[in-house]
């Protein structure tokens, strides 16, 4: 062979294996990611998060999503992450960017109010996978991870309005009257509301009752999720007016509930996490929304190679949202107790309120819920109705 052919098969051998490696173009959205990460075994992924209003340490939204961390975490699904606490909304797209930029394997935005950050950053960083908790995005590399909100809190209407037309019981008095504390006035947050005044009216009229429930919020911008002294304040101004329970759906503002529900011996609905150990003895439940468990199925998918872009919803029937059990302590109280942010005494209080709630009602819960899941019972989406 001349060295003029040796030269030209070399080429011709060398544009085959670039052309080999290159692989396809960019997935479509819905469609799944095969491969890891170039070049990182899985224990070597990196996740960075930018937490919503409040931050670490809410004992609600944001410390759900770091759960879900840890656990990948602790498991060896990951390597480490990284958080954000932007102290404005405002700065949650430099938070994001910057993740992007150092080379994170799933860069995570926190709350709908992330919205417009996520698309844009995304956009610039097409190679990079991201994920939008409570808000869709649309874009190819991104999982917009979302929650049947609705149906949680019509479980916890119903538990409420039941509850308080029982006036044998500690803590419930004459009047037929229930709370709700909201954060931001925001869809999200209406979205909430209208699932919680839905379950009381659905006990009103499958009981022949005339509980009323009211309504305040604790204000219009992002700081309403992070305001424990004015959640108080509307709290006791609630239970004054002959509220016995109260629900929340406000964040770290929800502290300011728990606290007041326990200076007037009345009760609380907890969010997101199980909060029934904050203030032991005076939260009946607390609705979950597992963002521990989206976060963490999302990391574990980037792991096994199943990562999915689109829209994923989680409701009851997707164990998404749930209460608390109202027949024995939880496992989170358990895990607070072990870890010594609570008292043996505390779980024991824990353990007494759930007692205190009739076995009819927790058989009428139990029912209700599976009617939302097999259809029977259609709670309204706030989102959907009011596009």
């Amino acid at each position: 062979m001349s060295k003029r052919n040796l030269i030209i098969v070399s080429l011709l051998l060398a544009l085959s294996l670039l052309v080999g490696c290159a692989g396809g173009g960019q997935q479509d959205a819905q469609k799944k990611d095969t491969n890891q990460p170039a070049g990182k075994e899985d224990s070597q992924l990196r996740v960075g998060i930018v937490l919503s209003s409040g931050g670490k340490g809410d004992k609600s939204f944001n410390d759900s999503s770091l759960r879900g961390l840890d656990r990948a975490k602790e498991e060896g699904i990951i390597a480490d992450y990284k958080y954000i606490e932007p102290k404005q909304v405002a700065a949650a797209e430099k938070g994001l960017r910057f993740l992007a930029q150092n080379n994170y394997d799933l860069v995570i935005g926190v709350g709908f109010m992330q919205k417009d950050a996520v698309d844009k950053v995304s956009k610039e960083f097409p190679d990079t996978k991201f994920a939008i908790i409570d808000d869709v995005v649309d874009n190819d590399n991104v999982v917009s991870l979302t929650f049947k909100e609705h149906e949680g809190s019509f479980l916890a209407g119903a538990l409420a309005a039941l509850l308080t037309t029982h006036e044998e019981v500690e803590g419930i008095n004459k009047e037929q009257l229930v709370g709700f504390i909201g954060g931001m006035d925001s869809p999200l947050i209406h979205k909430f509301e209208l699932g919680y005044t839905s379950g009381v009216d659905y006990i009103n009229q499958t009981e022949g009752t005339n509980v009323e429930a009211r309504i305040a919020y604790t204000g219009s911008d992002p700081s309403a999720f992070n305001n424990p002294a004015r959640g108080k304040e509307i709290a006791l101004a609630q239970y004054n007016a002959g509220a016995d329970i109260i629900y929340h759906a406000a964040g770290g503002t929800g502290i300011g509930l728990f606290k007041a529900a326990a200076t007037t011996g009345h009760y609380a609905i907890g969010v997101d996490s199980d909060q029934d150990w904050n203030e032991p003895g005076y939260i009946l439940t607390s609705m979950l929304k597992k963002v521990d468990n989206a976060v963490y199925s999302t990391v574990k998918a980037l792991k096994e190679g199943n990562f999915e872009t689109g829209l994923k919803d989680y409701g009851l029937e997707e164990k998404g949202v749930a209460l608390t059990p109202l027949s024995e302590v939880g496992v989170t109280a358990k895990a607070a107790e072990k870890s010594g942010d609570i008292t043996a005494d505390d779980v024991a209080k824990i353990k007494a309120l759930k007692d205190k709630i009739p076995a009819d009602i927790k058989d009428k819960i139990e029912a209700i819920k599976e009617k939302i899941i097999s259809g029977e019972i259609e709670v309204p989406n706030y989102l959907t109705q009011n596009k």
